[in-house]
């Protein structure tokens, strides 16, 4: 099992511990992801079950945000409409995102998605940031398998982004940035990732990749052995006080920040879980959402205007 594949089975088997899938379906996305059926009960039986985690999975609602804020409301403004795209890629495959314009851009995004592959709510994400000011591409990183919309099932998503071999992500990420800087001709270029897409975020600045401004990894795992003395970007790390599975990689991130000798700031918001900032989500915490959409803000206000 590869790095990124055991931490989509970590995911899988975290969700279930948490109550959002019955342990039949972990099972299930679990052998998608090629565990057998004694390695994945082993893996749910490691990370324990919430108390009737099976009988509430399907219908539990979304947790009240411990800041009391409106757990309605996405962070950010409303976004602007995205424009779905195919552009050039390595070795002269199509690949596909979405791309929202800024009336009047201070630079451009490059947005990476979760395990779900891309969905509205990342696409939301590119059209809030273009509202901010600064044009965002949304990246499928399933497009050469004809893109996120072609599976049915979401656990395939995740299963086929687990199938893809590191390089293939960092060559398609490169692209897409060179699709940034063809459409923000001038523009400082600047990234975000969440969860899965987080790690991506880490992937690329651990390739050397020299282009990029900023970067924002929300609580992304590091590559182990990640070397970051390529890049130069301004790193916003973002992480969860609940997201104990990631936070392990924190420390190394840090040293690896350090050694690198870039300028950086991690950020780990108090009270709330892994993929809190996903409003879709059973885990989103509207406050602490609203808080790092500020900071991001700041953070790209700094090094991207």
């Amino acid at each position: 099992m590869t790095p990124f594949q055991r931490y989509l089975a970590e995911e899988v088997a975290l969700d279930h511990a948490d109550g959002l899938i019955t342990r039949r379906e972990a099972l299930r996305r679990l052998g998608l992801l090629g565990l057998a059926v004694p390695a994945a009960a082993a893996l749910l039986s490691a990370r324990g079950a919430a108390p009737h985690a099976d009988s509430r999975a399907a219908t539990s609602p979304p947790p009240v945000s411990p800041t009391g804020a409106d757990t309605s409301m996405p962070a950010g403004p409303s976004p602007l409409p995205t424009e779905e795209i195919t552009f050039a890629g390595p070795q002269g495959v199509r690949l596909r995102g979405a791309w929202a314009a800024a009336p009047r851009p201070r630079g451009a995004v490059l947005v990476i998605h979760e395990n779900r592959g891309l969905t509205d709510h990342i696409r939301s994400v590119a059209g809030r940031l273009a509202a901010s000011g600064y044009s965002a591409l949304a990246l499928d990183l399933l497009s050469r398998e004809g893109g996120t919309a072609s599976f049915a099932d979401p656990a395939q998503v995740m299963a086929e982004l687990g199938e893809i071999a590191p390089d293939r992500f960092v060559a398609d990420m490169r692209a897409a940035v060179d699709e940034l800087g063809e459409r923000a001709p001038g523009a400082k270029l600047g990234m975000v990732g969440f969860c899965f897409g987080g790690g991506m975020t880490w992937l690329l600045l651990a390739s050397g990749e020299p282009r990029l401004a900023a970067a924002a990894p929300f609580y992304g795992p590091l590559p182990e052995g990640a070397d970051l003395g390529g890049s130069r970007a301004a790193v916003l790390a973002v992480y969860a006080e609940r997201d104990d599975r990631v936070n392990a990689s924190r420390p190394a991130a840090e040293a690896a920040l350090r050694k690198a000798g870039l300028t950086y700031e991690i950020v780990t918001f108090p009270g709330v879980q892994h993929a809190f900032f996903n409003d879709t989500g059973q885990r989103y915490d509207a406050g602490a959402a609203a808080q790092a959409y500020d900071r991001l803000l700041d953070w790209y206000d700094r090094h991207l205007s």
